[in-house]
């Protein structure tokens, strides 16, 4: 056992920080480690089926946490798009399929799951990358979240209609249908609503009065062992009559969403349903059947294909529907096309209900895994062709967007980029009395901003044409505003070398954006986190009683030496060894430099401490 437990860890040590330095991500890169570990490589994975039962248990605490994110208030307000975008989505994309699957001969039941398996898309994958591409906040990351949160809710019906497709027959996920079997059909329903009602009372009236009880003990470890008593008892009660696991924990998540015990719950949750989750994603790479894959390849292109070309044209079409510009449509069809980690529970559970044959579910499972590998390369066609070609190529001839050379001459700012940095440039420039020629690429947020007044203007920053045209050779300053570090620096090459007159004000993403603009001889760079961090320090150190001059002076000695050490270790960032050499200088030297600083009282009197009741700005 303890040898097993360690080629599992070592598999998932080696295989996941691979896969997320090569941008595949966790999941794929767990699913790798099991292919490896499998009977048809090295074939080490031992009793997977055995560890894969425990492992389920990951896709359980999933669902929990899930169901905590999902407040019902929030549900309600955004009720229109949800059912609307979200349901079409579902609907229409696993009707399609099926259709497709029983156009090919495949038996009603199989084609409906495999339908419903490769329409839903990965909540974890998708939502992750929004995040770090900064694209959760557009109008496309809106929509992508409102499809993923119906996703989500969609599960519980799922789940509960899931055995009908086996003709209430088969064991199921973990146990789901064993009580129900041999019993009358009122029996049944009896018991899944006296479930319901149970995990719904439990909820109100038992749990919370729990958690209050041993909030007050103060021991941390007692406070995780409820918090798995209560995923594990649900679990109990819904398996008792018959409902599946996963959907009473995903219910009594959705309970406690507005508990203020919600946080606590994820903490001490996570660490468990990460190690679960992975080790259920280890034992589905495991029984990925290699044979299979390598005997009918063509049979899972086709399988891809099609999962590809129909949610992708769902997509575009609701996009439009919906009323989404181009480009914000085909970031969400781009986007939801990766297949979802729940639909090996799905392949799983219809397996075990006879649902889906051994070589159906294999084909399945290696086309939702060869879906995932797609992300990354899909968000990088996204940045790189999507963005800068088709929606500049595709951008309507109206008149607003059109620039007339001689109405911008006198402009002496150009502002490439006016979202939450760009436009407080031009509210600035306006309130003295200067004009600035904008450019924005975001159709649905240029219609917003022209509404309170701007003059902004549709198109690619980075095309020359329309450099010309917004009056880049007769103007004396360029903001590149622009919130994407490549399409940024793509634009100071072609400034450069086309305009090199121009005074460039560069907004940087981070350190490693501030070194890439350095390296091409930009003086004027600003870290768009920098001011508010320091703002935030500086209020840090008032509220424990730093006095005012020593938290301001604190936080301008902060500015002034990090600003110094990014131009100083410029230079060196591509070299790890001294790079890091550099960086513990600098930071000892800073530390040391504050040292001295606290000796020194403040000079002016004004600066003194912070009464008690003092209030810190913003």
């Amino acid at each position: 056992m303890l040898v097993q437990a360690f080629i599992y860890l070592a598999a998932a040590a080696l295989a996941v920080p691979v896969a997320k330095r090569l941008g595949l991500g966790s999941v794929l890169g767990y699913l790798l480690a099991g292919a490896a570990l499998g009977p048809s490589v090295l074939n080490l994975a031992g009793s997977a089926a055995e560890l894969g039962h425990f492992a389920e248990f990951g896709v359980v605490m999933l669902l929990f946490l899930v169901g905590l994110e999902l407040r019902l208030s929030e549900l309600w307000a955004m009720r229109a798009r949800l059912l609307g975008l979200g349901g079409l989505q579902v609907v229409v994309t696993a009707g399609l399929l099926a259709a497709l699957g029983l156009a090919a001969d495949v038996a009603w039941p199989a084609a409906t799951a495999g339908g419903v398996i490769l329409a839903l898309s990965s909540t974890a994958i998708i939502i992750q990358t929004l995040q770090e591409k900064r694209l959760m906040g557009t109008p496309g990351g809106q929509a992508t979240f409102s499809i993923l949160l119906f996703q989500a809710l969609a599960i519980i019906p799922i789940l509960a209609l899931w055995p009908l497709l086996g003709g209430g027959g088969g064991a199921g996920e973990a146990g789901h249908g064993a009580a129900a079997a041999g019993r009358p059909g009122w029996q049944v329903a009896l018991g899944y609503l006296g479930g319901l009602a149970a995990i719904i009372a439990a909820g109100r009236f038992l749990i919370r009065p729990l958690f209050r009880a041993i909030a007050r003990t103060g021991l941390r470890e007692l406070f995780t062992v409820a918090a798995l008593l209560v995923v594990v008892g649900i679990a109990a009660i819904t398996e008792a009559v018959g409902l599946s696991a996963a959907l009473g924990t995903f219910i009594g998540g959705v309970l406690l969403a507005d508990s203020e015990y919600r946080h606590e719950l994820v903490a001490d949750i996570e660490p468990f349903k990460g190690l679960l989750l992975g080790l259920f994603f280890i034992t589905v790479g495991a029984s990925l059947d290699m044979p299979l894959i390598a005997r009918e390849p063509v049979a899972i292109l086709a399988l891809l294909g099609a999962m590809v070309l129909v949610k992708s044209g769902v997509l575009l079409a609701l996009g439009r529907l919906f009323r989404l510009g181009w480009d914000q449509t085909l970031l969400l069809a781009l986007v939801l096309i990766v297949g979802d980690e729940f639909a090996f529970v799905l392949i799983s559970l219809s397996r075990a209900q006879g649902v889906l044959g051994a070589e159906q579910a294999g084909l399945l499972t290696a086309t939702v895994a060869l879906s995932m590998a797609l992300t990354p390369l899909l968000f990088l066609a996204y940045e790189r062709i999507v963005v800068p070609r088709l929606i500049a190529a595709r951008a309507p001839a109206k008149a607003a967007d059109e620039i007339d050379p001689a109405a911008v001459r006198d402009h002496e700012v150009i502002i490439a980029g006016f979202g939450r940095v760009g436009h407080v440039v031009g509210r600035m420039l306006r309130a003295h009395g200067r004009t600035a020629t904008v450019l924005d690429l975001d159709s649905d947020y240029i219609e917003l901003i022209r509404k309170l007044g701007f003059k902004v203007f549709y198109g690619d920053a980075t095309r020359l044409d329309l450099l010309h045209a917004a009056g880049a050779a007769h103007a004396k300053i360029f903001v590149v505003a622009i919130d994407q570090p490549a399409q940024s620096l793509a634009l100071v090459e072609t400034l450069q070398k086309h305009f090199p007159h121009l005074t460039l004000l560069v907004r940087a993403e981070g350190r490693v954006h501030a070194y890439e603009l350095q390296k091409r001889g930009v003086k004027f760079f600003y870290r768009e986190m920098l001011g508010s961090a320091l703002d935030l320090g500086e209020a840090t150190l008032r509220q424990l009683g730093h006095g005012a001059h020593e938290a301001h002076r604190a936080a301008r000695a902060f500015r002034r030496h990090d600003e110094e050490a990014v131009r100083a270790l410029a230079e060196h960032w591509e070299d790890d060894d001294v790079y890091f050499s550099e960086a513990r200088k600098s930071i000892e030297a800073f530390e040391k430099m504050f040292e001295d600083d606290r000796a020194t009282p403040p000079s002016d009197p004004a600066w003194a401490p912070a009464a008690p009741e003092d209030r810190s700005r913003g």
